[in-house]
């Protein structure tokens, strides 16, 4: 092993799965651990991700890790290598290299990214190159000081804003002002409507007959920001379920290429006993004037609840979330509603997003529904990695 070690080139990877279908976008984690086994001593700006033809991929480490500090510069404290790869319709496996060079890496383009917006009265904001999302602070949901013009919204449920382009546009739509991101001026817009509904994929507890839910989140942490995944957690004051007092963590996992982010839930409450955990989509997601046609889609075998919504002169949009052991639908006055059991302490995890037919990709609802299908089907089928040494 030692010998093996000695006269190894860089880190090996083998990474395999079972479908026959593409899979663009596929993002690959490796424990730095392993890659600093492989390659000791090896630092992030330093290294070169490589596929089977040489060609360098953009990568990202996070620091993630359960070890804080690297006292000796080594890498110790760093989490997981994150890249991508886009595998072709039966392309079931892929060879890929993670070599030591001598020149400082480059600077890869920005596909994922987050930020807490305190000008904008606490939004938490996100994006990767197909579509972006925020949610609400505290700040939101606080009445308006005497003699004060304010916005005042209570909820925690999810916007979308809705992208054209691939680059970032989360600080360039704060920055030009409210009214301008309301319009679409060759990049996107906001028109999606979230008022007190669980919006795109926000969650609650569902006691039979009433949806409970939390206000605005009032914690937020950044864990990873771009450039390939982006991750980051908010938490939400503890609020009453029926009778339960719940507080809730929401850890919201972004990758570059995806219009579904995975977003995994961790309630806390007394009494061990198992809840129905609901996530929702609004029943009016249309902006104003827009005299949508909305087309449900239920479809229990992928756990899939989705809309594809068509709008008089702003486009089509699809909305969706997909909850893997879901059992039942249901529905409130503003909400259709995806049910699963949940239980303190356990995270539920399930995928939501949206995309727009004006991006120039996802065209029709069948077009929607195909994605979705082909994603709970990668869900169910993760890759396989193998790693070893490289030698000469």
């Amino acid at each position: 092993m030692m010998q093996a070690m000695a006269q190894a080139q860089g880190l090996q990877i083998q990474v395999s799965h079972q479908l026959e279908q593409a899979r663009p976008s596929e993002t690959i984690t490796i424990p730095w651990s392993e890659v600093n086994h492989y390659l000791p001593g090896a630092l992030i700006q330093k290294i070169a991700v490589k596929d089977k033809n040489g060609k360098v991929l953009a990568h990202q480490v996070t620091n993630i890790a359960p070890q804080a500090k690297d006292p000796k510069g080594i890498g110790i404290a760093y989490g997981e290598l994150i890249f991508q790869y886009h595998f072709a319709a039966g392309e079931k496996s892929a060879q890929f290299t993670v070599e030591q060079i001598d020149t400082v890496a480059p600077v890869f383009e920005t596909k994922a990214f987050g930020r807490h917006v305190p000008e904008r009265l606490d939004d938490f904001a996100w994006e990767n190159d197909k579509i972006a999302h925020r949610t609400y602070g505290l700040a939101l949901a606080a009445p308006a000081p005497a003699g004060v013009v304010k916005e005042v919204l209570v909820t925690s449920g999810i916007d979308v804003w809705f992208k054209r382009v691939s680059y970032p546009i989360v600080d360039r739509w704060y920055n030009k002002g409210h009214d301008h991101y309301h319009k679409d001026e060759g990049e996107g817009m906001d028109m999606y409507n979230v008022g007190k509904s669980r919006g795109c994929g926000g969650t609650g507890i569902w006691d039979g007959q009433q949806l409970h839910t939390s206000i605005n989140y009032e914690k937020w942490k950044i864990l990873a920001n771009g450039p390939v995944r982006t991750v980051f957690e908010l938490s939400y004051p503890s609020w009453d379920a029926a009778g339960i007092a719940i507080t809730e963590t929401k850890r919201f996992t972004v990758d570059a290429g995806h219009y579904l982010d995975k977003i995994e839930s961790t309630l806390q409450y007394a009494g061990g006993q198992t809840l129905n955990a609901a996530v929702g989509l609004n029943k009016t997601p249309s902006d104003k004037g827009q005299e949508p046609r909305i087309t449900l889609i239920q479809d229990a075998a992928h756990g899939l609840l989705a809309q594809w919504v068509q709008q008089t002169s702003k486009g089509a949009f699809g909305t969706a979330v997909l909850l893997p052991n879901a059992n039942a639908y249901t529905e409130d006055a503003l909400n259709h509603l995806i049910l699963a059991p949940v239980q303190s302490g356990k995270a539920l995890t399930y995928y939501a997003g949206a995309a727009w037919d004006r991006s120039g990709e996802i065209l029709s609802k069948e077009a929607w529904q195909d994605y979705l299908n082909k994603m709970a089907q990668r869900y169910r089928d993760p890759i396989q990695i193998r790693l070893s040494a490289k030698t000469p």
